[in-house]
């Protein structure tokens, strides 16, 4: 019977078995015993679908931190100074995908990466908000910049300025060689007179036919307007007679304080039943909407041409506009300055000098002939307008 070390039995628990002590030899006391052994593995650890779980989660976070460290990549590219190192202009037009422009812009060395630019265009939403049209694209402009460029329609506006005084033929001709628009030209001109003389701007690509059909419109608003609130007794019947009238006035001077004057003279002679005598008239008489050539002298013929437009020869207006007149000759038309005003010859300081009677208007004209023979000897080349009067004065019968 085994005891508790004090010598007794531990009192409610049973009698310990006391063990023979069996003596161990010096090399068995050295030998090595087998250690615990190491808890089963459940059958749960050795599943593949945990093993596979596992590995899907580890993909899941190096596919998140590769996906983050690409997406601030692609910020970075995105808002960082572009590769371009002057400033360019780019053409984007109409109905143009957002793949092409990138290509485009790629091309052209504003930005470094087509991919990159598309993705970011994505990512602002910004896809289907660019606008077509020809832009400045500043040196070192980033995608984002150019992105928001492009966004804003605030394109690069070319200018074509169709001056008061020209015939519809040299608008068509200026409109024609005008590099930035697009297109054919019609193949018969207008009415003359009937496109407006104007500044009109506009983006590259623009089709002719389209800017032709709003300069006819503008002009053809401005007439109308202007033809509504005219006096009431000018002796003029139709809006056609109207606009023919400023076109005289129009190419008789270029002053436009001294429009309502030249008009007041011209509907005075309309009143009275004599000839106009305006010298633009006989000349689109003789040479058409091309006009006369630079080096082409003025005959004394050439007054006594036997043309509808020759105003020296036929009573009233010519059949049709001789020029494109501007808002001021079609203001000074419909309302005229009050004068009894019958003649006017240039005074030499680039106006007129006005008279109502014949005698004071040769004493007018023999002032110009004199300033005139002043500036042949001083060797000033003469004007269309004074060659016509240093070579001959027509009076009136």
């Amino acid at each position: 019977m085994t005891t508790d070390p004090a010598g007794g039995n531990q009192p409610g628990q049973p009698p310990m078995q006391s063990r023979p002590i069996v003596a161990k030899s010096r090399s068995e006391a050295l030998r090595s015993q087998a250690g615990t052994p190491p808890p089963a593995r459940s059958r749960r650890s050795r599943s593949q679908f945990v093993i596979f779980m596992n590995f899907v989660m580890s993909c899941i976070v190096f596919a998140t931190l590769a996906a983050g460290a690409a997406v601030y990549y692609g910020k970075v590219q995105f808002e960082g100074q572009g590769p371009s190192t002057t400033t360019q202009t780019v053409l984007i037009r109409p109905n143009t995908g957002t793949a092409e422009i990138a290509s485009t812009l790629e091309r052209q060395g504003l930005i470094s990466d087509a991919r990159i630019f598309r993705l970011g265009l994505r990512a602002y939403g910004s896809d289907a908000n660019l606008r077509a049209g020809e832009y400045e694209v500043k040196a070192g402009a980033s995608m984002y910049e150019i992105m928001e460029l492009l966004k804003s329609g605030r394109s690069v506006l070319h200018a074509l300025t169709i001056p008061e005084g020209f015939t519809v033929h040299q608008a068509f001709a200026r409109i024609a060689a005008m590099e930035e628009l697009e297109g054919e030209m019609p193949s018969e001109l207008p009415p003359e007179g009937s496109i407006a003389a104007d500044t009109i701007r506009f983006t590259r690509g623009m089709n002719r036919q389209d800017l032709i059909d709003r300069l006819s419109a503008d002009q053809q608003r401005m007439i109308e307007e202007i033809w509504a609130r005219r006096d009431d007794d000018l002796p003029i019947d139709t809006i056609e007679e109207f606009v023919t009238l400023a076109s005289i006035v129009e190419k008789e001077t270029g002053r436009a304080d001294e429009r309502p004057h030249v008009a007041s003279v011209f509907i005075n002679r309309l009143n009275q039943g004599m000839r106009l005598q305006s010298d633009p008239t006989f000349l689109y008489g003789i040479f058409g909407g091309e006009g006369k050539p630079a080096d082409r002298p003025i005959y004394r013929s050439d007054i006594e041409s036997d043309t509808p437009y020759n105003t020296y020869r036929i009573a009233g207006l010519p059949p049709a506009p001789i020029a494109i007149p501007g808002r001021a000759s079609l203001e000074a038309v419909a309302n005229p300055s009050q004068t009894d005003d019958l003649y006017f010859v240039a005074d030499g300081t680039g106006g007129h000098a006005f008279a109502q009677t014949l005698d004071e208007h040769n004493r007018n004209v023999a002032r110009w002939r004199q300033i005139e023979r002043e500036r042949r000897e001083a060797g000033a080349a003469p004007t269309d307008e004074d060659a016509v009067l240093a070579d001959e004065i027509v009076e009136d019968e």
